[in-house]
């Protein structure tokens, strides 16, 4: 019964059993999203331009919203968040316009099914309503955001210091309730800059500590090498009064993190940041096998590293 089951399930879904899967992780249908089980898409945002400031936006951005690059132009504003009133997936302002939020009460193994699925939902909802949570399932026919965005589009992102743009501008925000819900939300931001210059950057300040956190889209081994090859060259620091922390995994991204000296403006991170990038971008050229120091190098920064679940 079970396997009957199933296979109305994928035939409801229109898609072959025997053929790869579309979220691409290389099984075939019928062992990945086909199975009908909870699958885990180790980087669901693979082959988007807009990855790494998804995975910014999923994992340590505060307050932001952007333009969804669409490839299909919708009628009215479609934005995506870091998060929502409640932690909700998706809501339908008055006027119509859509928000989907990135940082949810519950999701499943496939982010990027997910926030599809939040979409979906929002293009047909009634204005004034939410969608609290995406169910952890992914019954039923399977579109990604690789499916429904321009995949050569970046993000145009709006760094916010608080949650005010929860409220439109035609709402009542004096209410007791909707204060108080402001009040608690924005006495957790920690400030937030991106760094001019560079791409998915962003220096964060920590309240006892400064960081730059920097989601690069390099697969990790190369990036871990050219790491290498800088900490051993004694290149890897972003100047006087910094240190290299480490890095995070995060949907199949590394996160390098730097600690800054807090005294500093954001802003004056924006020069050594762009020098190192250019460091780094000579390191990533170059071939050959990584020498005795360099990989003692890579040992000592593989220690540094921890991933994000």
């Amino acid at each position: 019964m079970a396997k009957r089951n199933r296979e109305k399930s994928t035939a409801a879904a229109g898609e072959n059993p025997r053929r790869p899967c579309p979220c691409g992780s290389g099984k075939r249908y019928k062992a990945c999203h086909g199975a009908g089980d909870d699958v885990i898409v180790t980087r669901p945002f693979a082959g988007l331009a807009a990855e790494p400031d998804l995975v910014a936006m999923r994992e340590f951005l505060p307050s932001a919203v952007a333009p969804l690059p669409l490839r299909t132009p919708a009628d009215g504003s479609v934005q995506v968040a870091t998060v929502l009133p409640g932690a909700s997936a998706a809501l339908v302002r008055p006027n119509g316009d859509v928000l989907i939020g990135m940082q949810v009460q519950t999701r499943s193994g496939d982010l990027s099914a997910d926030l599809a699925k939040a979409l979906r939902w929002a293009r047909t909802a009634e204005p004034g309503t939410a969608l609290p949570v995406v169910g952890p399932g992914l019954q039923g026919e399977l579109v990604r955001l690789q499916d429904v965005l321009e995949p050569d589009a970046e993000l145009d992102l709006t760094l916010h210091q608080d949650f005010g743009w929860w409220i439109p501008e035609d709402t009542d925000g004096d209410s007791p309730e909707i204060a108080a819900t402001l009040e608690r939300a924005n006495s957790v931001i920690m400030p937030t800059v991106a760094v001019d210059g560079v791409k998915a950057a962003y220096w964060v300040d920590t309240g006892s500590k400064a960081h730059l956190r920097w989601v690069r889209p390099e697969p990790e081994d190369a990036l871990m090498a050219a790491l290498a090859r800088l900490h051993a060259a004694g290149e890897l620091e972003l100047g006087e009064g910094t240190r290299y922390a480490g890095a995070f995994r995060a949907h199949g991204l590394l996160v390098p993190v730097w600690d800054l000296d807090r005294e500093m403006h954001a802003k004056e991170w924006s020069a050594p940041a762009v020098a190192f990038a250019a460091r780094l971008e000579q390191a990533l050229a170059q071939a050959g096998d990584l020498t005795s120091a360099e990989h003692a190098a890579r040992d000592a920064l593989a220690g540094k590293q921890v991933t994000l679940r």
